[in-house]
């Protein structure tokens, strides 16, 4: 099947996962456009993080379907490194080198995976490193970097392999307040330009601003989901209307 545009860039079907006996994940469906910006709230626990980590195939699922621009995430014929080209992941931790410059940490995976020219790699990373917010950074190790800083680094890291789809889970949990903001205006330019961006986040009053659509998770399942608007000032289940009296 070949994927068009007009279709799920991310669909997600009655999606199972288990630790053991622990079930996580119990049934999740979400179809994502390509162009939206999708955040996933809800409690610790509430399977978030299992769900982003499984749409490029970190973890593997005992039911249902993922697909990306119509390719089965869950084939076993699949090429790994093909679904880790359309789909970027940026962590809570920021997983830099630390004996790599800030320039050789995002020119790592296309130097060495994609096997691009080295010319052309360190062009692009020093116009990623830019984008973040970065330039005259280029040779700092992560150790002379702020929290916030690491995490824009990374976020460019990832960019470097031109994802179609990036996937944020925690990203500023780790941060101080003061260095939060600026790796959210990063994930706004991002969206703003038009990248697919789905965020597991605490970060309420961002998700309200940027969203196009709001999953609460609780338990291992969607127990609302909606606009912004609708969401946050309609709620509807009480799990839900509990849950953002005690956030926001």
């Amino acid at each position: 099947m070949t994927w068009t545009p007009d279709q799920p860039i991310v669909s997600i079907h009655n999606v199972q996962k288990s630790f053991g006996a622990l079930e996580v994940l119990k049934g999740i469906s979400m179809d994502i456009m390509k162009g939206e910006v999708i955040c996933i709230i809800g409690p610790s626990g509430s399977g978030k993080s299992t769900l982003i980590r499984c749409i490029n195939a970190l973890n593997d699922i005992q039911g249902g379907s993922i697909t990306v621009e119509g390719q089965e995430v869950h084939d076993d014929n699949l090429d790994q490194l093909e679904l880790r080209k359309k789909v970027g992941m940026v962590f809570q931790q920021y997983n830099l080198f630390p004996h790599k410059t800030a320039l050789q940490n995002v020119m790592m995976a296309p130097l060495k995976v994609l096997k691009q020219n080295r010319a052309d790699v360190e062009q692009r990373a020093r116009a990623l490193l830019k984008k973040v917010r970065l330039e005259g950074k280029e040779n700092n190790y992560p150790g002379e970097l702020s929290g916030g800083q690491q995490q824009r680094v990374a976020i460019a890291r990832s960019l470097a392999m031109n994802p179609d789809v990036m996937l944020f889970d925690e990203v500023t949990a780790a941060l101080d307040p003061e260095t939060v903001k600026e790796v959210l205006v990063t994930i706004k330019d991002l969206a703003a330009e038009g990248m697919t961006c789905i965020l597991v986040t605490h970060e309420m009053g961002f998700a309200r601003e940027l969203a196009d659509h709001i999953y609460f998770t609780d338990k291992g399942v969607i127990v609302e989901h909606g606009p912004p608007a609708t969401f946050f000032d309609n709620a509807q289940d009480p799990r839900t209307r509990e849950f953002l009296s005690q956030v926001l």
